[in-house]
């Protein structure tokens, strides 16, 4: 549930717990999956009771900027699928908050936005679970 971190971080802890690669994907995904709604309903007031304060104004406005940068262009060529390709990057800071807050500064609809973030946390999941479970490492020879 972390922001940057995500189920990122969470699968590799969870593995290195001892959990298995099933029990890691899965507490990982449902909490991760379970901030979605709430930052697709309530960061757009959130954001609009903080702007009120300088101090926040400044500091959202450059991450407005900085999120229109790093993601708009994929999102605005595709759309909600650019959205889920985004968040579906399993790297850290692209993930469902990010996701969340490129829907809110782009304007995207929370009916496109939610199944679209839900899905790029799911194929995000799948491959951090190969990744930390030692799947891909056996695949190598795919890669030339």
């Amino acid at each position: 549930m972390l922001p940057v971190v995500e189920l990122r971080g969470a699968i590799p802890l969870g593995l290195g717990m001892g959990l298995s690669p099933w029990a890691s994907f899965s507490a990982a995904l449902l909490g991760n999956l379970l901030v979605v709604p709430l930052l697709l309903w309530f960061l757009p007031s959130a954001v609009a009771w903080l702007e009120r304060y300088p101090f926040f104004k400044e500091k959202w406005g450059r991450l407005e900027a900085r999120l229109r940068l790093k993601g708009e262009d994929t999102v605005q060529r595709y759309g909600a699928l650019g959205l889920l390709l985004f968040v579906a990057v399993p790297l850290p800071g692209s993930g469902a908050w990010t996701g969340a807050l490129i829907a809110l500064v782009l304007g995207l609809r929370k009916r496109l936005a939610m199944p679209a973030i839900a899905l790029g946390v799911l194929a995000a999941a799948i491959l951090v679970t190969l990744a930390a479970s030692g799947v891909l490492k056996g695949l190598e020879w795919l890669a030339g």
